[in-house]
């Protein structure tokens, strides 16, 4: 388990003004029942962007204990919060496209007997097949690199990606080149594949919108569990991104390892700088 900052709201001194949502980018707040409310732990950065907007110093950040993100907790806070706020979270979830944890709410719903809100009743909840691990062999013809950019080969040779669904002694990992990537970076540079992924195992992540408390654990077990012969760093130039690269050094010192570490930071034009 690994601490990280987060938004507190004193509910006493909350008037509900407003004031606050604007200024939370990542839409973790919401005006509920007349009181700010943070409507998912898994959307605050802890950054303090709301902190100077409340008239009332009724928003403060705490460090904490965090557990890896799991939305059957946190379902079972938001239910305690009634109907409205668990509308809101669900919303939320929709909103940024996380399929799969809006259908793990929906699940926790149906499994406790609660009503399902009308916009996501027709969302189905089956076990995602994303997180099941597949390998394939990669592309071998380098002539397919001289073509066009439009039909080029995918360097891509496993699954899943995700650094949240990676397995920490997965097959592909041992004896690997790995890359791990922003998950801007391969819509930012199009020539990825080539220059940055080939013969490399890939993880993404995202320092701004993923939960990365428990990231940092997850990468130590990662480098002490496989035998790796390089780890590259790929970031945006974005400050968001940075700490990316940071949390990769950190782990390869806990984890006691020395393994060779390249960064690669990547513009938002589209080149290697």
């Amino acid at each position: 388990m690994a601490k990280r900052k987060i938004v507190h709201i004193n509910h006493d001194l909350c008037n509900g003004c407003g004031e606050c949502i604007p200024n939370c980018q990542e839409g973790a707040l919401q005006i509920i029942d007349g009181k700010a409310r943070l409507i998912s732990d898994y959307f605050c950065d802890g950054l303090g962007a709301c902190l100077g907007h409340c008239p009332m110093d009724a928003i403060s950040i705490e460090e904490r204990e965090a557990e890896p993100y799991d939305e059957f907790k946190v379902m079972e806070s938001i239910v305690k919060q009634g109907t409205n706020t668990i509308k809101a979270h669900l919303q939320h979830l929709k909103e940024h496209n996380e399929s799969k944890l809006l259908a793990e709410a929906i699940s926790y719903l149906h499994d406790h007997g609660l009503p399902v809100p009308d916009f996501a009743i027709s969302i189905s909840t089956p076990t995602c097949p994303g997180s099941i691990i597949q390998n394939r062999e990669p592309s071998t013809n380098d002539n397919m690199l001289q073509q066009s950019n439009h039909d080029t080969n995918s360097e891509l040779t496993h699954w899943p990606i995700q650094l949240h669904l990676v397995p920490t002694n997965a097959s592909f990992l041992h004896d690997a080149h790995l890359l791990i990537a922003a998950s801007c970076s391969a819509f930012a540079l199009g020539s990825f594949h080539s220059d940055l992924l080939r013969r490399k195992k890939l993880i993404i992540a995202c320092p701004k919108l993923d939960d990365t408390g428990p990231y940092l654990d997850k990468l130590v077990e990662i480098f002490k569990n496989n035998q790796l012969r390089s780890i590259t760093v790929a970031t945006m130039e974005v400050p968001c991104c940075s700490s990316l690269f940071r949390l990769v050094v950190e782990a390869l010192k806990l984890s006691g390892k020395n393994i060779p570490l390249i960064k690669e930071e990547l513009s938002i034009q589209g080149r290697i700088k």
